[in-house]
Order: C-alpha cells, then structure tokens, then sequence
C-alpha cells in the first residue's frame, strides 16, 4: 500500500512502513546513527559536524518534503510495524525522467536489525513504487567492493553487475572505487 496526502507519504510492506522523516523523529534517528556509527561508517561519507544537529534534521526534514512533491528525490525512514522502531532509510535519488527515465538508490540499516529480510523488503517496495508509480525504466545502485551484504542484497533483489567505478565516492575521508548495479523494469530487459 502506498499513501500520499500533501505532507505524509507512507509505502508498506507485511513487516514494515517506510514514510518521510519528520521533526519528531529527530531524537530517535540521532539515538540510532550514534549507536550504529562503527557499524555504518565504514559504508558511508565523512559526517560533517553538524551531521547530529537539529537544525540539520530539521532541513533534512524540509529538503525531503520538497525533492518528493518535485520528484527529483524519495528519502524515506523504515519503522517496524510492530512496535513503530526506527530500524534504518532508503533513499531513491537523482531521479530523471526524460530519456533516462532512472534512479539511483542508497540504503542503511542498523546492524541489530540486519540479516531479518527488512532490506530486501524495503528495496522490493521502493523498487516497485520507482518501477510502477514513476514509470522509471532503470535504478542504480553503488557498493563497496568488500561489502559483501549488500552486494547479496542487490543481487537478491534483481540487480545485475555492471562493471567498477573509479574513485566513486569519498568513504570516511577516502575516494573508494565502487562496483555499480542496476535493474531494468521487466518490460525493458531484453530477450534471453
């Protein structure tokens, strides 16, 4: 079930809900990135000094609203159904349509919460949201070469390998080379 009204936006899966991050989330979101920051900091770029501020979140918040009303951007947060836990985000960015016609996606979760399917349940619902409410024809995704979770993850969900990217993104402070997945909506894959 997807829900869109002016300012909430709500996609859920049997398991989960992925929505828009508002203000009110700001002290579990700060609670759970410290708690997990050796875990995800090897995964992801340098945090500015401001990363935990609520001015930050706050604009985080506002930049959120604004990409999903333009289309340019779906940054959501994922809680369990269960008991509204916060447990990680997803993010479809740099959304074109046009020729391309794609996306790419980001993606975190806490590591008390990982190996239990709420990713590859996260990615099959942004993936059909991009795939059928978007009309995108192809998303993208990025990953360390070494981590080997994610790339299952990818590959599980119907991503294929495309190659290595150079000097990618700059992890924790260092250009890090990537390797770069993709999937095609069905009726773009060609024949077998």
């Amino acid at each position: 079930m997807i829900l869109f009204l002016k300012d909430f936006f709500l996609i859920e899966s049997e398991r989960l809900y992925l929505r828009l991050p508002l203000r009110k989330d700001f002290e579990n979101w700060v609670i759970l990135r410290k708690k997990n920051e050796k875990f995800l900091n090897k995964w992801e770029p340098k945090k500015t000094d401001h990363f935990y501020s609520l001015r930050n979140f706050k604009l985080r918040v506002n930049w959120c609203k604004r990409n999903l009303k333009n289309k340019k951007s779906v940054s959501l947060l994922i809680f369990l159904k269960k008991d509204d836990v916060l447990i990680g985000g997803i993010t479809m960015d740099n959304i074109r349509q046009g020729s391309s016609q794609s996306a790419s996606l980001g993606y975190w979760l806490a590591e008390e919460f990982a190996r239990n399917g709420y990713m590859t349940e996260s990615m099959n619902k942004i993936i059909e949201y991009g795939f059928r409410d978007l009309k995108l024809s192809r998303l993208e995704a990025a990953t360390l070469p070494e981590n080997e979770p994610s790339r299952k993850l990818l590959e599980k969900v119907g991503f294929k390998y495309e190659g290595v990217a150079q000097s990618y993104l700059k992890i924790y402070g260092k250009w890090r080379n990537h390797i770069i997945y993709s999937k095609l909506r069905e009726d773009r894959k060609g024949r077998k």
